[in-house]
């Protein structure tokens, strides 16, 4: 009998960890830097967006403490949101839920056009860097690839830092991409949110300036 409460109890110590891999707003551990008081944050426990926020593309907006994104045909392009944070060296933390987006992106700029991103979906995750629209020899990179399974109906955290010419990107299920590229080295005009689809749902942003 106590051999069996043992097995058990041994048994339940073996699946809490797996239990506890995605969560909304999950302390995650810097790779890059040292992470304190967050520069910047957004729960969004307003009825609507700070003027930080720029919609750019879709239909952004507050529902019960969570931001709701939807596309919208009549764009003809995916939905954009941008947090109008200008940085170089800092790193990014959200909370997300697929839902019904077939793909969710955080992509950087720098002034002059597209940069890098991070993209999820439901296989897994991709860092890669952005073609250069002005370029026509140009090509996107892909510096990183990680793949498992996004349960569309659960919340993960989503980290992604930028120190110098290095980009980490983390979900607290485990997955992880880190590329190095010397386009990289620059300043960003601010982050950008990427969906495609019906819904996706973030929330707790936070953001760390890592040049202050």
């Amino acid at each position: 009998m106590l051999k069996s409460i043992a097995c058990l109890c041994l048994s339940l110590i073996l699946l809490v960890p797996s239990l506890l891999l995605a969560e909304k707003n999950a302390e995650i551990v810097p790779v890059l830097a040292k992470a304190g008081k967050p520069s910047q944050a957004d729960a969004f426990k307003d009825k609507t967006l700070s003027k930080q926020w720029a919609a750019n593309k879709g239909e952004w907006k507050i529902e019960e403490g969570v931001l709701t994104a939807k596309e919208l045909k009549a764009d003809k392009h995916a939905a954009v949101l941008t947090w109008k944070l200008p940085n170089r060296n800092s790193i990014l933390r959200c909370s997300f839920q697929l839902k019904d987006a077939d793909f969710f992106h955080v992509s950087l700029n720098h002034p002059k056009g597209h940069l890098f991103r991070v993209i999820v979906d439901e296989s897994g995750m991709i860092l890669r860097t952005d073609k250069d629209k002005k370029d026509p020899k140009s090509k996107a990179i892909t510096l990183a690839e990680a793949k498992a399974k996004i349960d569309p109906d659960k919340w993960y955290t989503l980290q992604l830092e930028m120190q110098g010419d290095k980009v980490v990107a983390q979900i607290d299920n485990g997955l992880k991409v880190e590329g190095q590229h010397p386009s990289l080295d620059v300043d960003k005009t601010g982050y950008r949110f990427i969906m495609k689809g019906d819904m996706l749902l973030i929330d707790d942003v936070s953001a760390w300036n890592l040049d202050d």
